[in-house]
């Protein structure tokens, strides 16, 4: 048996180093991928959003993301459904 995934002990308290890369398909595309483990919410781009003409919906309850950039605070107020897979396992996310 082969440990696959491995997550490294750390001296930082941050969870912003506890990430995961892979890739998956979305509408039949290749795409990064990362599973952040102190994440409490779904995050995309709006740049894969264009890119991939996927249709947005404004957010029902708008809040601000924190730690996302270096830049400061960022106002979510869409919304996208994600269709996507991972080898066999296929889910839907909003």
């Amino acid at each position: 048996m082969r440990r696959v995934l491995n997550n490294q002990p750390s001296d930082t308290q941050s969870q912003r180093e506890n990430i995961f890369h892979t890739r998956c398909n979305i509408s039949n595309k290749a795409c990064s991928l990362i599973v952040d483990s102190g994440s409490w919410c779904n995050c995309c781009s709006t740049r894969m959003v264009e890119k991939l003409g996927l249709t947005t919906t404004p957010h029902p309850k708008p809040y601000q993301l924190h730690w996302l950039n270096d830049d400061g605070d960022m106002v979510v107020n869409q919304q996208v459904e994600v269709e996507f897979s991972i080898g066999n396992y296929q889910d839907k996310v909003k």
